[in-house]
């Protein structure tokens, strides 16, 4: 895939976490009506719910100048009765002020994006006069050069124009908002109702419109990951560490696992912060040792391998008690089917945008890589696929967008190598560099909440961030 194409998809697909939060994460996150329908299967999602204020989620957004923007959201009441209207109308002013929150999450999302639009749109018109006025001037090589550069650019003008109609929408819903708010504050001063009914129905419409908006979005295919950041060298050569995959953005607690067999110490720790201080932790002693590193947090629960056994454990950090515990059927254990660094890395388990997954091989399987989508409540297979790719010739795998990516080694010069694509059950092969510092990954895990790759590696707890390619469906596009 060519530069400019790379570009422009690291452009349209800013704004996919926001997407993802509005119209795939964020009703599987809240358990709306408390069912979540998934590729055919139903899964119960529960969390605190007050039917007096109804659920809240916080997120957050990067503003231009690094400042983070967080962000309450409240669902759209599905009828409102005449009586109490103070208490109506407060409602209505949080949900207009939660649409004005989301819309500005948007805006600081496109704001950067909306810079190389134009960088692309110049270079796309620099190109098309160099293409006119070049009568001879040129080579006949270097004119077919531009004229190929110029043909492949071409099918990311109507994109470019979509992108730019879009941005003006997102102008004019923000002054809707703007103008609504206005009105809802006058009537609140008044403490009247007078156009109550019909100031529902436009806060009804704006968040719709915001919803079909943030729609035309979604998940990518991993095309970049970033140049590493260091949080902090720690404990031995084998670990993990991590986030919980669900938690508002105020929760920032880290969770901390030395050692790749045998361990049951985790630490967990207040805030990154603290984490990278060393400080404001306590302790959880697991009452069953673990084995690998492809523990992961979900939900307010860790995820994790037992020693010497193909049992997957669901250990509740606030009760410290185990939940549930299920044996994964065929899956091999003890160091039969690890990754190419071993380290009883035979079990995997991830959290993507679509929920908990284990990846791990079977002797039916002839050693290649299965990949599981697991209801995270009674640890049950809800899917399998077999990808087809031996484990052990794999260094890490992570998901993204259900998408299980391998990588080509676990040493230095690894590089994202295989893809496999669970929506069409195909796979291909990729080349996506990343630069492995401390020559030896032991862990290595996607966290959708952030769109980073959390590792570990020798010693070292190291941050990536990823680009995901995503282009915009224009008006008659199949």
């Amino acid at each position: 895939m060519s530069v400019p194409l790379l570009k422009i998809g690291a452009v349209l697909s800013t704004m996919a976490m926001v997407t993802n939060w509005m119209s795939q994460t964020l009703p599987s996150l809240v358990g709306l009506n408390g069912t979540v329908s998934r590729a055919g299967a139903s899964e119960k999602i529960t969390l605190f719910q007050s039917p007096e204020e109804g659920w809240q989620l916080y997120t957050s957004a990067q503003a231009p100048d690094g400042k983070c923007i967080c962000t309450a959201v409240i669902p759209a009441q599905s009828t409102c009765s005449r009586d109490g209207r103070s208490r109506e109308l407060r409602q209505l002013m949080e949900k207009v002020q939660n649409v004005s929150q989301s819309m500005e999450v948007l805006e600081l999302r496109t704001y950067r994006d909306f810079q190389y639009v134009r960088s692309m749109e110049t270079l796309m018109r620099s190109l098309d006069a160099r293409l006119r006025a070049a009568d001879g001037s040129l080579s006949a090589k270097s004119f077919q050069e531009l004229k190929d550069r110029m043909t492949e650019l071409l099918p990311l003008s109507s994109v470019l124009e979509q992108y730019k109609a879009d941005t003006r929408t997102i102008v004019r819903l923000r002054e809707e908002v703007r103008n609504l708010s206005g009105s809802l504050a006058s009537i609140q001063e008044e403490m009247g109702a007078y156009g109550y009914e019909d100031l529902q129905q436009r806060v009804m419409a704006l968040e719709a419109r915001l919803h079909a908006c943030a729609q035309k979005l979604g998940c990518g295919k991993l095309t970049g990951v970033s140049n590493p950041i260091t949080i902090r060298a720690m404990g031995s050569r084998f670990g993990s560490w991590m986030t919980d995959t669900m938690a508002p953005s105020a929760d920032s607690r880290v969770w901390y696992m030395d050692g790749y067999y045998k361990g049951r110490r985790v630490l967990e720790f207040r805030t990154l912060g603290d984490f990278i201080k060393g400080q404001n932790f306590i302790q959880h002693l697991l009452p069953q040792p673990w084995a690998g590193t492809g523990h992961v947090v979900y939900n307010g629960s860790l995820f994790y391998n037992k020693y010497q056994s193909n049992v997957v454990v669901k250990y509740h950090f606030r009760s410290r008690s185990v939940l549930v515990q299920r044996s994964l059927p065929g899956a091999g254990y003890n160091n039969t089917f690890p990754y190419s660094w071993g380290g009883f890395s035979d079990m995997d388990f991830m959290v993507d945008e679509s929920g908990l997954w284990a990846v791990y091989t079977t002797n039916q399987n002839a050693g290649n890589i299965v990949v599981s989508r697991l209801d995270p409540h009674t640890l049950e297979v809800v899917r399998s696929w077999d990808t087809g790719y031996p484990k052990r010739s794999a260094g890490e795998a992570f998901m993204i967008c259900g998408v299980l990516y391998v990588t080509n080694s676990h040493l230095a010069g690894a590089k994202v190598y295989f893809a496999y694509f669970t929506n069409t059950s195909s796979y291909e092969y990729t080349d996506v560099p990343f630069h492995n510092q401390y020559s030896h990954i032991s862990m290595l895990d996607y966290n959708p909440r952030e769109r980073a790759l959390y590792t570990w590696n020798n010693g070292h707890q190291v941050l990536y961030n990823v680009t995901l390619f995503h282009v915009i469906s224009t008006a008659g596009d199949p």
